[in-house]
């Protein structure tokens, strides 16, 4: 079971925080999650987030008039520069 514990603090001059860890916990390596109460980030303009619909199409469009070959082609190269 992973030991956890809330810690709560203030935001110091330069958007700085400072956190006491228990004793014995110097050197381990661990996750903090900052939470900001009553504030709200502002989300990703829209331009850019894609729908997976629109990159499903856009594909289909980069291709359009290629033959199966030609497409089997062109992913075998993809693959070999992979591992380079």
């Amino acid at each position: 079971m992973q030991a956890a514990f809330k810690v709560t603090t203030k935001v110091l001059p330069g958007n700085k925080i400072e956190i006491q860890l228990p004793s014995g916990s110097e050197g381990d390596e661990v996750d903090v999650i900052i939470v900001l109460p009553g504030k709200v980030l502002p989300e990703k303009s829209s331009s850019q987030r894609r729908n997976v619909m629109e990159i499903i199409e856009e594909a289909r469009r980069h291709r359009i008039g290629m033959t199966a070959e030609q497409i089997d082609a062109h992913l075998q190269e993809e693959r070999a520069s992979w591992d380079s």
